[in-house]
């Protein structure tokens, strides 16, 4: 099956993505060429990436003394990336980008997410680059963000430690000044680092001719100790290969050595590192610590690097949607031609009430089968519905960027707000997808000979990586749905109202319009109780729970707008599209929508089950 209708419904039919070309920036583009764009990129994905999937899960990336050898077909995938633009796509003429929409670039990046997500990974090239042009020096963005977004050199993002993880505030990485004239270099006050970072992706390889590192860390007091918490980060930038500021390599290494390649379940393709800054292994200028240029101010590189923490928690969620399309995708092929099994029959009168089969008729193909159907019918809704919610976001970037103040404004507030959810459902959801995918399958699909156990096993990183599930609930729940008075909650409840009042009126939608109504009240009535003590410790025992039944909410939100769209766009009723939208909407509202009456029963009630149960009970 092919993405394209999908993508092209919910960019054009749906989110009105052609009529952009009519604000100022994006003046010179027009339909045409959002589809040439599109096409070249399905292209891409389908040549140089889908082919080659199986081959970078056998060969993984190996280190063999001197470099890490990936396979050519990885070089091959990645210089056709670079060669079509996509890299800056969305960046300004002047840096060499195409001023694309986000909203086309994301849509745009979905089919190399779904052909092999694990061959080229560059959403943190491209979000190191982005946080450079917000947070570094002119000299900063021209030597290090244009080589990245020109691809000639790719980028990272250093954060945990393997002592610390994903808390931050222990980092231990330390940064000193570079002599007595730090300050004086061109490209940022320069400072010597020594630490370990680790899982670290894209950390070491040969596809570029350098490797820009972002990394935290933090920079003593006069005592010589560390700050304790996060006020004492900073952040910087650590070249693999040393520049000047021309951007030319000078020919000498930075004291930055891989350590290991850790050997992952999935996302083989991509090599992650664990990585020693200053062990002394490639002095520089004969002195142990490798070089790193302050971005931004001292003490707070937090601040700084969640810019592409944020970027990368949206590209986590759409690679997460797009492995779960994939799984989707092939079982229905294979449902679709896999005969296995007879379908029941009414009992003759008098017979009784047990299950007939006539075992003398001809199998039939398993998605007659109604219990295929429900898995079927659950990814469509999971997949299609994730897409939709990182298609939404995306659009968000552009009404951020090139809205009027207000629109901009409720633009960045609804991102603050749904960043958590883009990250999160998808990769709880549509990893639930593959493994659906995997028992279409049945045997089959627990064998290397069919694809969907690598699909399976390439999404279940996404629940892990740039900030787990409880991460992003605590964020969610903790700080989102609190921030600037709850003025971002308000934002989105008034946007499921509005979709709540145009489906109320279509006969077909309206018992939905009403269940998503009496759902966005007990989010609201949730948030409250969970903070109705005040105690921090009370409200964030539940916090997934609060998360999944908010995430539900929100796709129910949008398959519910997704199907009044199509119905007004069908007005014959009559194409097997709209069909498809909006059954896997009326199975979103019927069998999805009302598990978040568990969840946040658990949340109003405080429920401490968890946090309170003796550590020898278990």
């Amino acid at each position: 099956m092919s993405l394209r209708p999908t993508l092209d419904f919910l960019l054009y039919d749906w989110l009105d993505a052609g009529s952009l070309n009519q604000r100022e920036r994006f003046a010179d583009h027009s339909r045409e060429t959002f589809d040439a764009v599109l096409d070249t990129c399905e292209r891409i994905a389908r040549e140089k990436y889908a082919p080659h999937n199986r081959t970078v899960d056998i060969q993984e990336p190996h280190f063999d003394g001197e470099k890490v050898i990936l396979p050519q077909a990885t070089h091959d995938a990645h210089k056709a990336y670079v060669e079509s633009g996509m890299m800056s796509a969305a960046q300004d003429y002047d840096i060499g980008g195409m001023q694309l929409p986000y909203t086309l670039q994301a849509a745009a990046s979905s089919f190399f997410a779904m052909a092999s997500v694990s061959i080229g990974s560059n959403m943190l090239t491209s979000g190191n680059a982005n946080l450079l042009l917000v947070h570094g020096t002119d000299m900063q963005k021209d030597v290090f963000a244009k080589n990245e977004f020109s691809g000639r050199w790719a980028g990272t993002m250093c954060l945990s430690e393997p002592q610390a993880g994903s808390s931050l505030s222990d980092v231990a990485t330390r940064a000193v000044p570079d002599g007595a004239d730090f300050q004086d270099d061109p490209l940022g006050p320069r400072y010597r680092l020594t630490g370990n970072k680790m899982w670290i992706s894209s950390g070491d390889h040969e596809l570029t001719e350098n490797i820009v590192h972002i990394v935290l860390a933090k920079i003593p007091d006069a005592n010589g100790k560390l700050v304790p918490g996060t006020r004492g980060i900073s952040l910087f930038i650590v070249p693999k290969k040393m520049v000047d500021t021309d951007g030319q390599l000078t020919g000498e290494r930075n004291d930055v050595a891989l350590a290991g390649l850790n050997h992952k379940l999935g996302w083989r393709g991509t090599t992650n590192t664990l990585l020693n800054f200053g062990e002394g292994k490639f002095p520089v200028g004969g002195k142990a610590g490798a070089v790193g240029y302050l971005v931004g101010e001292v003490g707070k590189g937090l601040h700084c690097m969640f810019h592409m923490m944020n970027e990368a928690r949206i590209g986590v969620g759409t690679a997460a949607t797009m492995l779960g399309m994939a799984g989707y995708y092939a079982s229905l092929d294979y449902a679709k031609a896999r005969p296995q099994g007879r379908l029941v029959k009414k009992p003759e009168p008098g017979a009784g009430s047990a299950v007939v089969k006539d075992s003398a008729s001809p199998q039939v193909r398993i998605i007659e089968h109604a219990d295929v159907r429900r898995m079927l019918l659950a990814q469509k809704s999971y997949c299609e519905g994730a897409l939709a919610l990182e298609l939404y976001c995306a659009k968000l970037v552009d009404e951020q960027k090139t809205g009027d103040a207000q629109s901009a404004d409720d633009a960045r507030l609804l991102l603050e707000v749904l960043t958590p959810i883009a990250k999160s459902w998808p990769s709880e959801w549509c990893l639930e997808a593959n493994s659906l995918a995997i028992q279409i399958h049945g045997g089959y699909g627990y064998t290397r000979d069919f694809p969907v156990e690598q699909y399976w096993r390439d999404n279940r990183l996404n629940m892990i990586h740039e900030g787990t599930h409880g991460i992003q609930a605590a964020d969610l729940l903790g700080r989102k749905v609190l921030m600037e008075g709850g003025r971002g909650l308000t934002l989105l409840a008034a946007r499921i109202n509005d979709t709540i009042e145009r489906a109320a009126a279509v006969p077909s939608l309206a018992p939905h319009a009403k269940s998503l109504g009496a759902a966005l009240v007990r989010i609201g009535s949730a948030t409250q109780a969970a903070w109705s003590t005040g105690d921090p410790a009370d409200a964030l025992a539940n916090a997934v729970p609060y998360m999944q039944a908010f995430g539900h909410t929100v796709l129910a939100w949008l398959w519910l707008d997704v199907a009044q769209r199509a119905l007004a766009v069908d007005e014959a009723k009559s194409m097997p599209a709209t069909a498809g939208r909006t059954g896997a909407a009326t199975y979103f509202f019927n069998y999805e929508l009302p598990k978040i009456g568990a969840w946040l029963n658990v949340v109003e009630n405080r429920d401490l089950t968890c946090a309170t149960l003796a550590e020898e009970a278990f």
